[in-house]
């Protein structure tokens, strides 16, 4: 679960750390009562209106805009609330803007004077652990930085029972060419970001750009944070600030239902059981030249409700020309799924695309059976290179079709 900028900002001030203060309004008279509010204990007169979305990218997408005057603040927000920004990571659709997060001006009037610094905390997947990753090559370009010169960013490993150490934290400074006391500042923050991380059950939390200012301050200007979803049981709270209209809500709609769905750009729709068999199907659907429409896993224990659920969630994705469900009947009986997914096809009433079942495991013959009987368009394949093939071919067709009739 992602998080906005000002609930990651809000999350950090509980650790002591100091970030770029601002408020959160979903209103144009809204936004001007918190520059104003800001103008009397922060004494700015220059602020901050930052888009939240989540997708990076937002500066170079006119996301985030300065504002010199209460006139200003009232014509941006205007102008930024509502508007549709899209990024390198929204893709062509873009993310309607419902929130801004109106801020102080933490560089003032010497912008230059000042040091951008790139940190950010995750999970490695393949050491599992996780990794401190820092650069002084702070700010908006760190993407390509990263591609262009890699030497810049450094990256320290850590210990998931024994956490950031401190001779860590000051091994990330010396790199980054601080001396005392900012030295020493660096490693007192870089500490409280861990146990931020580590408090929140975060996948990621980064923090870009971390501002060095001329006077030796730090400060968080902008940050992002990952909530794993399998941790978000255990805070309820954090669990509470999430934003449904920043998500597809066919993946909203599964998750309600326990479902792992992830619409995807193709054609083929997928229902599988079990997330690495989900991965091996929409593989062979590639390899003989078809595009998985979505990840859909319906778990180990599918169900008619779940079935039906399933195809639901399919067929609200109008570009969907053909279904593969490739189900393993383990812990599941295979008749049962058969007659899951027959009796899921007659309560939609209105499946208008070819459905491709291949059931292996407990009762697969009987399951079979009850396919082929039920005079459907459903079409059994006991092997799952003929099923791929096949619905690859059929989805082929009615793409066709489409476009001829």
């Amino acid at each position: 679960m992602k998080l906005h900028e000002y609930q990651a900002k809000e999350w950090l001030k509980r650790f002591g750390i100091r970030v770029q203060d601002g408020q959160a309004v979903e209103t144009v008279e809204d936004a001007v009562r918190a520059a104003q509010h800001l103008a009397e204990t922060r004494k700015t007169q220059v602020w901050v209106l930052k888009a939240q979305i989540h997708a990076g990218g937002r500066g170079k997408a006119g996301g985030i805009q300065l504002a010199r005057s209460l006139d200003e603040v009232r014509e941006k927000a205007r102008a930024l609330l509502g508007k549709v920004l899209v990024t390198p990571q929204t893709g062509p659709e873009g993310k309607r803007v419902n929130i801004l997060f109106v801020a102080e001006d933490a560089y003032g009037a010497n912008p230059k004077q000042h040091q951008e610094y790139y940190v950010s905390f995750l999970i490695d997947r393949e050491k599992h652990q996780p990794v401190l990753i820092y650069s002084r090559e702070g700010g908006v370009d760190i993407e390509e930085i990263a591609e262009r010169t890699p030497e810049k960013i450094h990256k320290e490993w850590i210990h998931p029972a024994l956490g950031l150490q401190p001779f860590q934290a000051r091994k990330a400074g010396f790199q980054l060419g601080l001396r005392p006391p900012t030295l020493r500042k660096f490693e007192d923050l870089l500490l409280r970001l861990y146990r931020a991380f580590q408090a929140a059950d975060a996948s990621l939390l980064e923090i870009n750009p971390l501002l060095h200012r001329a006077d030796g301050e730090l400060i968080v200007v902008d940050t992002k944070m990952q909530i794993d979803d399998n941790a978000l049981f255990r805070q309820p709270e954090l669990a509470s600030w999430r934003d449904e209209r920043e998500e597809d809500p066919t993946e909203v709609e599964a998750s309600k239902h326990n479902l792992s769905f992830v619409r995807l750009k193709g054609n083929i729709g997928c229902m599988v059981n079990g997330a690495g068999l989900a991965m091996a199907t929409m593989d062979i659907i590639k390899y003989y030249g078809g595009e998985p429409a979505n990840f859909l896993d319906v778990g180990g224990r599918a169900t008619a409700e779940t079935v039906a659920v399933g195809f639901r969630l399919i067929l609200k994705d109008p570009g969907v020309r053909a279904i593969l469900v490739n189900i393993f009947g383990g812990i599941v009986r295979c008749d049962r799924v058969a007659r899951g997914i027959l009796q899921a096809i007659q309560e939609i009433g209105n499946v208008r695309v070819p459905v491709v079942v291949r059931l292996q495991g407990t009762n697969a013959e009987e399951a079979r059976t009850l396919i082929e009987q039920s005079g459907m368009q459903v079409y059994y394949e006991q092997e799952l290179d003929d099923a791929a093939r096949r619905v690859v071919e059929l989805a082929q067709t009615q793409a066709k079709s489409s476009i001829h009739g």
